[in-house]
């Protein structure tokens, strides 16, 4: 009888309904504001971080999850019983969380022979960030709660993954041009001149794919490109940040560009929110 655990972090930005309701162990993300260092979903939830981060002198960082902390995680889940492990990290090339979980399970595994054959551990690497990868958490997680096996579940979740594609756009560059993702003299003029930059994200790299100007646009674009590169009938995903009103506008462009309503809504959490600036609206699909 298999006995699944499921793991991800909380740039994944899976609802605390979610975890919660299909037992997910969400590890949470450092977050350093100068000298404090607090932890995402603890010490703070994502309307009060959106405050903290726009009163903040300097933009906060966060870091890697630890072998340690993943070691931890597989030996409770192997003395729980449990026959499978399956847990998803943020996308590889922008934290060093997935290696940290690879060298916990061959550490694991040097220090319990016996447990080959008996107990596998997944590690997944999401490739993406927020509903990217935490989709197909949750999604993993409702299969094995409705009794699907274990090489069915990896086989939706890495079919997902490899195929997502999120559209993004920051409201604000200010965040984007000093954490690198754009760079700083394009963020610059861009905001000089009301640029918004289409962000792109697949197969681990986040790229530029357009630019509008002016924030009406931005919605009609976002639904526009999404529409052209969907899987037909592929669930989408809302992802926005502090304005419902973003994800409301969104979602009645999708549903009118699709004829279908979303699979749900993310709300990006302090991981992404460092990144992006904490305005930011999106969605999330299975590519063609």
């Amino acid at each position: 009888m298999q006995k699944i655990k499921f793991i991800t972090d909380s740039a994944s930005d899976i609802s605390e309904q979610d975890e919660r309701e299909l037992g997910i162990h969400v590890i949470p993300f450092p977050v350093t504001f100068g000298d404090r260092t607090l932890l995402s979903r603890v010490d703070f939830d994502n309307e009060r971080f959106y405050q903290m981060l726009e009163a903040a002198p300097e933009i906060p960082t966060t870091s890697q999850i630890t072998v340690y902390q993943y070691g931890e995680l597989f030996e409770a889940a192997y003395r729980e019983g449990c026959t499978d492990v399956i847990n998803t990290t943020i996308n590889s090339e922008g934290s060093g969380t997935y290696n940290s979980a690879c060298l916990a399970a061959q550490v694991f595994f040097e220090g319990h022979p016996e447990a080959q054959g008996r107990f596998a551990i997944h590690n997944l690497d999401g490739q993406s960030y927020t509903c990217g990868y935490g989709y197909a958490v949750t999604e993993g997680a409702k299969m094995a709660r409705d009794g699907k096996d274990v090489d069915e579940i990896l086989a939706f979740m890495n079919e997902w993954l490899a195929r997502c594609v999120v559209y993004f756009v920051p409201y604000t560059l200010k965040y984007a041009g000093k954490s690198g993702r754009i760079p700083s003299a394009a963020a610059f003029v861009g905001e000089l001149v009301g640029l918004k930059p289409v962000m792109r994200l697949h197969d681990h790299v986040i790229v530029t794919n357009d630019k509008v100007r002016g924030e009406k646009k931005i919605i009609p674009t976002v639904a526009a490109k999404a529409k052209a590169d969907i899987d037909a009938g592929s669930p989408y995903i809302i992802v926005y940040g502090m304005s419902a009103q973003d994800a409301d506008a969104m979602e009645r462009a999708m549903t009118e560009a699709l004829g279908y309503p979303p699979a749900g809504r993310t709300q990006i959490g302090a991981a992404i929110a460092i990144n992006a600036g904490p305005r930011v609206v999106g969605v999330a699909f299975r590519g063609k």
